[in-house]
């Protein structure tokens, strides 16, 4: 059996790897003057598990600031959410707009 341990050139000290973590993303949901107040809420808690309450604070941000943070996930992740919602509003005839970016 070799030995993995070795001074070798190759071999790497257990210690010296770490697995990179992915980078993380936010998804935003961003305000219009058209999408109700509501929706925004359930489609806060539908796609991303929040409370009513939760839900209702991210809206009133959303609606007072223009922007509002819903998440923060790994890129494929946030991405995937971003569309689920973008499908929903387009679905239910809403302009309600969401973004991914660097967390």
């Amino acid at each position: 059996m070799a030995n993995t341990h070795s001074t070798g050139d190759t071999a790497l000290k257990p210690s010296a790897v770490k697995p990179k973590l992915p980078d993380m993303f936010k998804v935003l949901l961003l305000n219009d003057d058209y999408t109700p107040m509501e929706f925004v809420v359930e489609t806060i808690q539908r796609f991303f598990n929040k409370s009513r309450e939760q839900a209702t604070q991210i809206m009133l941000k959303v609606h007072t600031e223009g922007m509002g943070v819903c998440g923060v996930y790994p890129q494929d992740i946030a991405e995937t959410k971003m569309n689920q919602v973008l499908i929903h509003a387009k679905e239910a005839q809403h302009p309600l707009q969401c973004v991914v970016e660097p967390a």
